[in-house]
């Protein structure tokens, strides 16, 4: 019974000792996750946004001194 007892509370250990790590991984991912959706967002919005309409030009050229 005692061996038992050491083996599941070694059991336990080693489980929560590899979520925290899984965690901390997934943690450390989320300012490069951030980052990149902050630059991929500005491309997207140019894109989706139609383009400025084109200054009207004038065959004339500038008058000179």
């Amino acid at each position: 019974m005692d061996g038992t007892a050491i083996i599941v509370i070694l059991a336990v250990a080693g489980v929560a000792s590899i979520l925290l790590f899984a965690l901390k991984g997934l943690l450390d991912q989320i300012p490069d996750v951030l980052d990149s959706a902050g630059r991929a967002r500005d491309p997207w919005q140019r894109f989706k946004k139609p383009p400025p309409p084109a200054a009207e030009e004038d065959d004339d050229p500038p008058m000179g001194a």
